[in-house]
Parts: C-alpha cells; structure tokens; sequence
C-alpha cells in the first residue's frame, strides 16, 4: 500500500447564517488519500462535497478536526495543491499557453522556464499546437484541458477536481472521462474528484466515498477492483452494474405522498 498523501481526522465545517445561526454542513469527516490514488465523491446534493474540497485545497477554512497534507497541516493555497472546478476558468485576453502558465506568474513572477514543462503537458493533454489559441476558439472539453495543465503546471502532490466534466454534453463527458484516465495513468498524480455522477465515479476511481446528507459524513467507502486500463465497455459487464446497485443503496429515492 503506498504511503497516505492526505490525512484527514474528525474534519467539521460549521457556517453563519444571516439569522446567526449556526449550521453545520460537514460532521466528524475521517479518511486517508493514498500517493497516485484516484478517489471520487458522490453524495446527495448539499451534503458538503463542494465544501469538502475547498477545505482540502486551503480555499476555505475548517472549523475542526485536523487535515494534513504530507504530514503538514493544510492553513491555505498551496503550490502543491492544484485545484479544477466545474467551469474552466480561463482568462479570455491570455492564450492557451498564458493560462498554463498562470499559476507560475503568480507564484513565482517569472514563468519562461516552465515553458517546456507547459509544453509536455499541453502534448499530453492532446492540445499541442494550440498554445497561441484563445479560450473563445476552443471547445468545452479542451478548455476544461487547458485548466487541467493549468492545475499541473507546478507539480502539485495532488488534483482536486469539483464536477470538472458537469457542463459538458454526455459524449464529450464521456470522451472526457476517457481523457483524465490517460492523463492520470501518465503523470501518477493523487486525485480527488467531485461528481454527481455515480457510473463516472465507478469508471474512474481506485475507490469511492459515499457522504451522507447534510452535515455531511462519511456512509462508506467502497474499493473498485475494476481492472485496468478501463474502456467505456466496462459500463455494460455485471460487476460495473453490481457496484453501481451498492452504491446507490446508500441514497434511498424518497417518494412525493399523493
């Protein structure tokens, strides 16, 4: 087993309404992400999945517990966290290539030696001869790429990635998910990945945490012993099906009385 990359111990998140009042969105959080692991969440909406994820990546502050990554305590951003949201994010004036190296202006002012790094990750993210395209003249689906290398560009230890593929049609999801798992297979990066989606977490995941209803907590977490390298063929066998069965036991359909 490899070596606990993100610790997490008892984590809870409690909010300020504007009644001031308290309300408590994440309870008593506990579990472990291990180096070059792909873990998804899945868990009704407004159970603190979005809310879970800024805290890992030092956007948001926790209320208690304790969060570690690589055996130190997660205070705010870091270089080595990088982060994916659900809209690409790109800055319409700069190239593909500005936006990759973005993160380097900001954290280190200079960005010229990182040009070929930006260069290799562009290439593995099938984008190569874009770099002095602009965001309006790409796709949704390469756009969302051009975050991913943007999320890259400093050697994070670890990608955290909310519903990255939400707004995207099925096909390009779909081709997406195929996409992120090349990705993945070629820079062994630790993953931490957000859908509502339970079939896309299956497809991905070494593993995959069930949170419960708000204040969220965690119901399960479930290994997926899927082989791999995984096609969308998988989908269809009946161990994809019987996963896809035990995880959504855990979010009973609650019927509309007549």
């Amino acid at each position: 087993m490899s070596r606990a990359i993100i610790q997490v111990k008892s984590l809870y998140k409690t909010y300020k309404t504007q009644a001031g009042e308290d309300l408590l969105a994440l309870k008593d959080v506990s579990f472990e992400i291990f180096d070059g692991e792909f873990i998804s969440v899945v868990g009704p909406s407004g159970c603190g999945k979005s809310t879970l994820l800024k805290i890992l990546g030092g956007l948001l502050s926790k209320s208690g517990g304790e969060l570690l990554l690589k055996g130190l305590p997660v205070e705010g951003p870091r270089s080595d966290i990088g982060i994916v949201f659900q809209e690409s994010v790109l800055l319409p004036w700069r190239t593909v290539m500005q936006n990759t190296l973005l993160p380097i202006e900001i954290q280190k002012g200079h960005s010229l030696e990182y040009k070929d790094r930006a260069l290799d990750l562009l290439k593995m993210v099938g984008l190569n001869g874009f770099e002095k395209k602009y965001p309006f003249e790409l796709s949704g689906g390469m756009q969302q790429r051009v975050s991913i290398t943007r999320a890259l560009i400093s050697d994070p230890a670890i990608l955290l990635m909310d519903e990255p593929f939400g707004a995207l049609d099925a096909m390009t999801r779909e081709q997406m998910n195929l996409e992120l798992l090349r990705i993945w297979r070629q820079s062994r990066k630790t993953i931490f990945f957000i859908t509502h989606s339970i079939p896309e977490a299956i497809f991905l995941s070494d593993r995959v945490m069930v949170l419960s209803e708000r204040p969220g907590s965690v119901v399960r977490i479930i290994d997926i012993p899927l082989p791999t390298p995984r096609t969308l063929e998988v989908m269809n066998t009946p161990e994809f099906g019987e996963l896809s069965k035990q995880i959504r036991s855990f979010f009973p359909i609650k019927g509309m009385p007549l």
